[in-house]
């Protein structure tokens, strides 16, 4: 980033009016551009998140309380969890927001975020086609309904895009003995995209999917799509929350970011949280640590 003090020197020997008109002009360029939260120095932050807090709603139920009490704005770059925690580690944040636990200490051990905190959770549950051809329909043992669908070769539509719920995919794949991996392109379809596309592609061709609860209880096309298998304690969805690590990117407000993460942690940002409801379903449940 180009700093206050490498600009004087580009406008060099311009001085008075011209001098000062030329390095505004300069600022207000580079506060246009990616990264430039320093120069902006706005009451602003922005936060890398999964898809599933933005498409299902709870951004929009929170943020306008959070901003009212603090006037902090907040920018809400909503891709799968891989994505986020590359954007984070690159810089390009001041706050991350994902659900893929190991991942996200992985990101914080590498020295790319402070400190991580458990936010709130939710669950994953699979769905598949009203017919049921693998016959899943009841089981508690996602694995083995996994296996399953494998066994009948039926298809199942996977995001495959590194998300937060991709990896909670690849993890009970591997549970089930990895069947998944062998049959990529046949009955095993990668979508490479976010949880809503691939629902709506699941509805469309009556293939299963792992989503998670608060997309699906917010998805509107379900068509013929049912909850087949859900109550497995390893289907749990744990969603947690740092800030990206100023130390590595000077850019980063970390004063701002600091306050929205305790605003989160603190009991009305979670009362905010479990307050949000769909068609009077709770999709998240906070579990922040007392005095977090």
């Amino acid at each position: 980033m180009i700093c206050l003090v490498r600009l004087k020197s580009i406008v060099g020997s311009a001085t008075g009016v011209a001098g000062a008109a030329f390095l505004a002009f300069l600022l207000s360029a580079l506060t246009q551009l990616p990264g430039s939260a320093a120069l902006a120095a706005d009451n602003s932050i922005l936060v890398q998140s999964t898809t599933s807090t933005q498409n299902s709603g709870l951004f929009a139920h929170i943020l306008p309380l959070f901003e009212t009490q603090t006037g902090i704005k907040v920018k809400v770059v909503a891709v799968g969890t891989g994505q986020a925690l590359k954007n984070a580690r690159n810089g390009d944040g001041d706050v991350l927001l994902v659900h893929a636990k190991a991942a996200e200490q992985k990101f914080v051990r590498g020295g790319w975020g402070v400190k991580r905190f458990d936010l709130m959770y939710n669950d994953f549950v699979i769905v598949g086609p009203a017919n049921d051809p693998a016959k899943i329909a009841g089981m508690k043992d996602a694995p083995a309904a996994l296996a399953k669908i494998a066994n009948a070769h039926a298809i199942f539509a996977s995001r495959g895009d590194n998300s937060g719920t991709h990896k909670a995919e690849l993890r009970l794949w591997k549970l089930a003995g990895g069947a998944a991996a062998a049959a990529r392109g046949s009955w095993y379809r990668e979508t490479g995209s976010g949880m809503g596309a691939t629902l709506n592609i699941a509805a469309g061709i009556g293939a299963y999917a792992l989503t998670d609860r608060a997309t699906w209880l917010s998805f509107n096309n379900k068509r013929d799509l049912r909850v087949l298998v859900e109550g497995d304690k390893r289907l749990f969805n744990q969603y947690g929350v740092m800030l990206v690590n100023p130390a590595r990117h000077k850019h980063v407000n970390a004063k701002q970011g600091r306050a929205f993460i305790n605003w989160l942690l603190s009991d009305v940002g979670q009362s905010a949280i479990a307050g949000f409801k769909v068609k009077g379903r709770q999709l998240f449940f906070p579990n922040a640590a007392p005095g977090s």
